[in-house]
């Protein structure tokens, strides 16, 4: 069985010096710096995450919170980067991602595997490419290459054979790991993709999963909103826990029995 290294060691950040706590609820907590390693290591592991904002021309990714849509549709696009804390935030206990009846048919009868690690750009490269999805710029990309190669970046990918079905890719905090976007080329491969990273994580000793903003889509698969606050403290907890995913190819019908009922 192989396991993901420990991440490079963190160095001491001002991001945790912020009073976060107490920033704007929908909007930015902080704009300006650029995507280098030690920023976004920093900021992820004090609850803050990067997002450009889009022009009023480009369209939203789906599900965007109408109180946020109406904040990113009346401004245009920030020269320098904005980051993000939100209040509430959206979140899923590891171990408790939702498998609707449907998806666990998929499961046991796909015939899928899936890897961890094994094709990192290229997911990152296939979310910045699905639908309206506007937010990974080319800087961000490479700031999360960087992040992969030092340990903190992760991917699982999906697989119908030999190609690609899908992947969701994000940032390993300790016992938090934060989603940041997922794709599929295959009916439900993101949603599998989900549920079986949220196996790799739970195994590992995994508190919670950072999906960031609540979406009807995330809801179905087990998301639920809390308190930012709560959210700080419960990241600070576990930040520095020793979690190693597996990254072996296995097989999706391995999760056909632990799959959640959900009518």
């Amino acid at each position: 069985m192989s396991l993901t290294a420990r991440p490079s060691p963190p160095a001491p950040s001002w991001w945790d010096t912020l009073p976060l706590a107490t920033g704007p609820p929908d909007g930015p907590v902080v704009v300006g710096g650029g995507p280098t390693p030690a920023a976004l290591i920093g900021a992820y592991r004090a609850g803050v995450f990067p997002w450009p904002l889009p022009p009023p021309s480009e369209d939203l990714p789906p599900g965007v919170p109408p109180r946020l849509a109406q904040l990113l549709r009346r401004r245009h696009r920030m020269s320098e980067l904005p980051w993000w804390c939100p209040d509430p935030r959206a979140v899923i206990p590891a171990g408790a991602v939702r498998a609707s009846r449907s998806l666990r048919r998929r499961v046991r009868s796909c015939g899928w595997t899936t890897t961890l690690d094994l094709r990192f750009d290229e997911v990152v490269e296939r979310c910045r490419r699905t639908g309206t999805e506007v937010w990974i710029t080319d800087e961000l990309r490479a700031g999360y290459a960087r992040l992969h190669a030092l340990g903190w970046a992760h991917s699982l990918e999906v697989w119908d054979g030999d190609e690609l079905a899908g992947g969701v890719f994000g940032i390993l905090v300790g016992g938090v790991y934060v989603g940041e976007s997922m794709f599929h080329a295959r009916t439900d491969a993101s949603k599998v993709a989900l549920l079986d990273l949220d196996a790799r994580f739970a195994a590992a000793g995994g508190r919670l999963h950072d999906v960031q903003l609540a979406t009807d889509h995330l809801r179905t698969l087990g998301a639920v909103e809390i308190a930012r606050a709560d959210y700080l403290a419960a990241l600070r907890t576990v930040r520095d826990d020793d979690v190693r995913l597996v990254t072996d190819r296995l097989p999706v019908s391995r999760l056909a029995p632990a799959t959640a009922a959900d009518g």
